[in-house]
């Protein structure tokens, strides 16, 4: 049985809680929109699971969207569909209702994402498109160096690929999505070249993890961050990315067919 908190978000993230400004900071990028776009193909009827605020439902045609939390459905802009209040492990669509479902940013927060996921196979005929990020590679981001806990919380939270893949059966690809230096998705791999951005409190709020760490986590960031930040220290070792037009990270695209006959 999924767990609802009051404002019903589900999962492990109350976005009651945490999620006022999401749509500030976490607005979508169109280089990453065209991965998924492309992602997705000609379908027509598209699912959008944990839909939050509604980033990069113009990548398809027609979106239907679920959404737990009431947070976010109040945070979605008025010319997209409102958002169905459900739960990936429980969505209230027959079989085969739509030609491909995707889920951006939120395999990771649901209580049980094989039932997820087996859940977004029934009721779709055409792809699965999953933007998420991969947990092995999480730790090679600098912010290791600052705050390995938030990164060690999003290396436990993420499902590994392979599980992924594994879950969704049907056959599947994994693709690396370059995220560009100018990001306007703030996750915080987003932030790769411009870190002052993230002694933001409102920047961080805007990702999840940082609502797993406690104060004495976020102070010795800030203080050690802007030290090395003023000394030079960072720059010294991380200031080329400032120019690096991309970054290969841990965000990626898995995406999976429907095995014929299924």
């Amino acid at each position: 049985m999924t767990t609802r908190t009051r404002d019903g978000s589900a999962g492990d993230v109350d976005y009651g809680a945490i999620g006022s400004g999401y749509s500030s900071y976490r607005r979508p990028d169109e280089r990453i929109a065209r991965f998924i776009a492309e992602a997705l193909g000609d379908a027509r009827r598209v699912l959008n699971v944990g839909a939050g605020a509604g980033s990069y439902e113009n990548a398809a045609r027609a979106v239907t969207a679920v959404e737990p939390s009431e947070s976010m459905r109040a945070q979605r802009p008025t010319q997209l569909a409102r958002a169905i209040d459900a739960v990936a492990e429980d969505l209230p669509f027959t079989d085969g209702e739509f030609d491909a479902a995707m889920t951006l940013f939120s395999v990771h927060q649901w209580s049980d994402f094989r039932a997820g996921l087996r859940e977004m196979r029934r009721v779709t005929r055409g792809p699965l498109v999953i933007l998420t990020c991969d947990p092995a590679l999480v730790r090679g981001f600098w912010l290791y160096r600052y705050a390995p806990e938030v990164l060690e919380t999003e290396a436990r939270r993420y499902p590994p690929v392979e599980e992924l893949t594994a879950a969704l059966g049907g056959t599947g690809t994994v693709q690396t999505v370059p995220i560009p230096l100018d990001c306007t998705d703030g996750f915080n791999e987003a932030y790769y070249g411009r870190p002052e951005m993230l002694l933001d409190p409102a920047a961080r709020q805007a990702c999840s993890a940082w609502s797993f760490v406690d104060d004495r986590v976020r102070e010795r960031f800030d203080r050690t961050l802007r030290h090395d930040l003023e000394s030079g220290v960072w720059d010294e070792e991380f200031g080329h990315l400032r120019v690096r037009p991309t970054c290969e990270g841990s965000l990626v695209i898995v995406r999976a067919t429907r095995v014929s006959g299924a």
